[in-house]
Parts: structure tokens; C-alpha cells; sequence
């Protein structure tokens, strides 16, 4: 049941990342030119995750496990420390030069733009890196 729940959140957020326009690098590029062309539809698509999210935190408070059993694991801590920020940095500047975020770029691959496969790779490789580093 876990799994089939699993899939089935998958496949609506990849739908909603197709129809927001975020698989698409130019448009989300767009909206990160403020300076230029600047696109701000997708900070209508932001908006409206934040208020989902937001509901499902609300919701999701005072419970121990997920309806489907699982233990909630919803962080505590509300301190901003040096690598959150760093990271937060990292990430920022990668999906401004790559025009795509790590859910979207997934999405990219079945019948995305060229080349997304070459940044999913990246973004594995960094990823790895990353818990190297953390292990060393």
C-alpha cells in the first residue's frame, strides 16, 4: 500500500511540474530574470505549494505517525545555521544555471529538453559527494 501511495504522489507531482511549466528550463529561467523578461507565473505555482505545505504541516502537528502508519518525521529546529544557507546558496545558483530543480529535472527526463540527462547526473554526483564529505 506503501508503495502503490508512493507512486501515485509521484506521478501527480510530476504531472503538476508539467503543467506549472517547471520542467520547462527557458520559463523557469524566465522567472528568475528580474532584470530582463521577466516571467512571474511561476511564483503563482510557488504560492500555491507553499499553502498546500503550510495546511499540511497545520495538519500534520500533532500526530505521531502518517495516516498510512509511517512515523512523522517533521523537523524541529527553527535555527538558521552557516550550511543551511551555504546549501540553500548551492542550490539556488545550480537551478538558476540549469533551469530546472531536482523534482522537475526527473520529470525532464522522459521526453524533457536535451540535456537534462548530462544536469540529473550532475545532481547525483553532487548529491553523493555531498554525503561523502559528511561521512569523512
Amino acid at each position: 500500500m506503501r508503495i502503490l501511495f508512493a507512486l501515485l504522489s509521484g506521478v501527480i507531482f510530476g504531472m503538476g511540474l508539467i503543467l506549472a511549466g517547471m520542467t520547462n528550463p527557458a520559463k523557469v529561467i524566465a522567472f528568475l530574470d528580474l532584470a530582463g523578461a521577466w516571467d512571474p507565473s511561476l511564483a503563482l505555482v510557488m504560492g500555491g505549494a507553499m499553502g498546500v505545505a503550510s495546511l499540511a504541516f497545520v495538519l500534520a502537528r500533532g500526530r505521531r505517525t502518517s495516516w498510512l502508519g509511517e512515523p512523522m518525521q517533521i523537523p524541529q529546529s527553527t535555527r538558521l545555521e552557516p550550511r543551511l544557507v551555504i546549501g540553500s546558496l548551492m542550490f539556488g545558483a545550480g537551478w538558476g544555471m540549469g533551469g530546472l530543480c531536482p523534482g522537475p529535472a526527473i520529470v525532464s527526463l522522459v521526453g524533457g529538453p536535451a540535456g537534462v540527462g548530462l544536469f540529473v547526473v550532475s545532481m547525483l554526483g553532487a548529491m553523493a559527494l555531498h554525503e561523502y564529505v559528511l561521512r569523512a
